[in-house]
Formats: structure tokens, sequence, C-alpha cells
């Protein structure tokens, strides 16, 4: 096994080693994950989830993507990490990956709305 230098990227981890320590961040990953799902061109909120809408399974509503739903959660899980202020409102909008519904993926696109600002 051969040196190949310092180690800078690894699963979406970016680390940086300099005299004061060790230092790890996602801005990378984050950058790449609102470019993939389309949303580095939004405009920027300052709160992760409005304390106005109350979580509910809302079954009037109109059902989305699984997939993409399921994907979006668990981009954001992965980012707590480096973020445990996106953990809450991350988790609380896990609970309704079996159905998720229109009004759900509103509230995950605020989130990815707060992360493009929080870069």
């Amino acid at each position: 096994m051969s040196f190949i230098g310092e180690l800078n990227y690894f699963l979406g981890l970016t680390i940086k080693q300099t005299k004061d320590g060790i230092f790890i961040h996602q801005t990378k990953y984050t950058l790449n994950l609102l470019k993939w799902y389309g949303f580095e061109n939004l405009r920027c909120q300052h709160t992760l989830m409005s304390s106005f809408i109350k979580p509910n399974q809302d079954e009037k509503g109109k059902v989305v993507d699984i997939k993409l739903y399921k994907g979006m959660i668990r981009s954001l899980l992965y980012l707590t990490i480096s973020k445990p202020n996106v953990m809450y409102s991350a988790c609380v909008r896990a609970c309704f990956q079996s159905n998720p519904k229109e009004s759900h993926i509103v509230v995950v696109k605020r989130i990815f709305k707060y992360l493009n600002g929080t870069c």
C-alpha cells in the first residue's frame, strides 16, 4: 500500500487539515445535492420550518413520487453529519415516507431552500 497524500474528500465529507485542527464540512455534497434535484436557483429561506404548519398525514392531498421523496429525505439525513440543525426538520418529514403528499414535499423543498442559503 502506498501513501497518496492527504485526505481531502471522502464519502461526501470535505476534510481540511490545518495546524489548528481537522475540520469537516459537507459544502461540496450540499451543492451537488442542490444541483441533482434542480434546486440551485431557488431563493433562500432563513428558517427550516414554519412554526405555523403542523405535521399531519394530509389524507386528501395529492400523492407525489415516493422514490423522489425518499431520496430527498435520505440525502437530508446524510447531511445531518455536519448540519445538526437540519436533524429535527428532516426526521419530522421522514415520518411521511410511506405515503408522501404534495404538502410534505413543499416543506422538504423549504429545507433545501434553507440549505441553498447556508452553504
